[in-house]
């Protein structure tokens, strides 16, 4: 068979070449967690399993940017059954958040949701994803599987360069914002001496472990109906937040079909709204109406940027939990409404706004196994580490989701109780004619659909192996027409980009350019891996 990929074609140099194997592979944004993963499929488990234990893991070792009380999507390719599943189990607002309340409780924001504390907290969707796949698709109980992570917590793990980063710099970020009562286990929990941990430090979270094995005892019931949930109930009355057990008691993860774009051939699959992921097929959806013959040109670079700012200006006026929805969602990726943005676009750039389609702050990993099953999977508690917000005892650390929420009650994602936000995580997975190509996902806020485009181009137009679509030096578009690329990016193009009316600045290769993993399936079951080189990732396998 011949290869898929060339492994001296270096017109795209990375940094790493991409990784191969058979037996099973797990791609995470920590070494820790992907062995984790890999530990599990040793033990009999499956890709299911295996990203199970990962996340869960990652609560532990990469608590900068999720926790316990995260949300979480999933992407599921079953092989057994030729299907690809799609999991939202994204939170709602508590029943008792509305406008008015949040308004009259916080007078002194601006009209606008806070960032940090009590109010922003929605429900944690991670516990219950984590028991959906292992209930549904898994082999092994659940408390096997968070097993490794339950070790790293009470045992301790040395932090690593980028983490000891994230941790300063949330540190020093919560140090100004967040003080008071509130926030005090959150410093007892994660700067125990009254600073961020450092390099080489060994972490460790006992109450994190505990909880953890409490959840996977109970399959998340403890956490949902159990002590876990009377102990958030409490510690949200006692400082004033919305949350309360019958807003646990009530959550259900949604099994959702997923939604996809055609891109030359390839299908590019995402969860449907709430999550953003429709930004990245709308933008793709424009994009394939031009040929791109060369990648390193302004051109190529100016149409993707006009293709995602479009496709931010509908998803910011049209996406929300779909039952809010004024229309249904798959009207934004019919072929027709495509090519009518793309009509719009000219030479220059241009700040655009929502049009009427025709009638008709993350972690991210992937796991696959030696049977062909496959998982694109991603949780986040927005924002680092969240709202700041440490639930006394238990070591769950909530997300500030709600934070996304509008107190304009004429927008579409304006706050109502029970209702989930436009939401920034989403994992991706490209098929081709039906069959599983596989999984990939970028994280970072709202670079993860400008970070999936970029990385869809750089395997199907550009033919770049899944190391290189990950290292290539990207962009982020901002807001209007500013756009800030890699240093890495090539300055005459910038220059070229600039004169065509985008506004370019430079930043270092950071973790704010996405964090990404990816991993493709040859036609003789070989697995092919790319990890992120912008920050701690590994690839585990066998």
């Amino acid at each position: 068979m011949k290869a898929l990929f060339d492994p001296a074609y270096q017109r795209y140099p990375s940094q790493r070449y991409p990784i191969y194997a058979r037996g099973g592979m797990v791609n995470a944004s920590s070494p820790q967690a992907a062995a984790a993963g890999l530990e599990i499929l040793r033990r009999g488990g499956n890709a299911m399993d295996a990203a199970v234990a990962a996340a869960a893991a990652l609560t532990v070792v990469e608590p900068t940017a999720n926790g316990i009380g995260s949300d979480a999507f999933a992407l599921v390719w079953v092989e057994r059954e030729q299907k690809l599943y799609g999991l939202n189990s994204s939170g709602p607002a508590p029943m008792e958040a509305s406008i008015r309340r949040v308004l009259d409780d916080n007078n002194d924001e601006d009209g606008k949701m806070p960032t940090y504390g009590w109010t922003p907290v929605t429900v944690s969707g991670a516990p219950m994803a984590w028991a959906e796949l292992a209930g549904r698709f898994g082999r092994l109980p659940l408390s096997q599987s968070l097993a490794p992570a339950v070790g790293y917590a009470r045992e301790g793990y040395p932090c690593a360069p980028n983490l000891a980063l994230m941790w300063r710099r949330a540190f020093e970020k919560y140090r100004e914002t967040c003080t008071g009562e509130v926030f005090d286990e959150w410093y007892s929990t994660f700067a125990p001496e009254g600073r961020p941990y450092e390099a080489g430090e060994i972490i460790r979270l006992p109450h994190h472990a505990d909880t953890l094995e409490a959840i996977g005892e109970t399959n998340a019931a403890a956490f949902y109906t159990g002590e876990l949930a009377r102990k958030i109930d409490a510690d949200s009355r006692k400082f004033g937040g919305y949350l309360r057990y019958e807003d646990l008691a009530a959550y259900k993860a949604q099994w959702v079909e997923p939604i996809s774009v055609d891109y030359r051939g390839y299908q590019v699959c995402e969860i449907p709204p709430n999550g953003q992921g429709i930004a990245a097929l709308m933008a793709l959806n424009i994009l394939k109406e031009f040929a791109f013959p060369e990648k390193d040109c302004a051109e190529t670079y100016h149409r993707q940027l006009e293709a995602m700012k479009m496709a931010f200006a509908d998803a910011f006026h049209y996406v929300t939990d779909p039952r809010f929805m004024k229309l249904d969602y798959h009207q934004l990726l019919e072929p027709d409404y495509g090519a009518q943005r793309a009509a719009e676009m000219g030479e220059t750039a241009r700040i655009y706004s929502h049009a009427a389609p025709p009638k008709s702050g993350t972690v991210y990993l992937c796991c696959a196994d030696g049977e062909g099953n496959m998982v694109s999977f991603i949780q986040s508690n927005y924002m680092g580490f969240g709202s700041g917000v440490v639930v006394r005892g238990t070591g769950i650390s909530l997300q500030n989701r709600g934070h996304d929420f509008s107190l304009n009650p004429e927008d579409i994602n304006a706050l109502a109780p029970g209702k989930r936000s436009y939401h920034t995580i989403i994992p991706g997975f490209l098929m081709r004619s039906g069959t599983p190509v596989g999984p990939f996902g970028v994280m970072g806020g709202y670079m993860q659909p400008q970070g999936h485009l970029q990385v869809v181009m750089n395997y199907v137009d550009f033919h770049l192996d899944p190391q290189q679509a990950l290292d290539a030096p990207r962009w982020q578009w901002m807001r209007d027409n500013s756009v800030t690329v890699e240093t890495r990016f090539d300055m005459e193009l910038a220059r070229q980009l600039q004169r065509r009316g985008h506004n370019i600045q430079t930043e270092l290769s950071t973790p704010s350019f996405g964090r990404g993993q990816m991993i493709v399936r040859l036609d003789n079951g070989t697995l092919v891996g790319g990890t992120e080189s912008r920050t701690d990732s590994n690839i585990a396998c066998f």
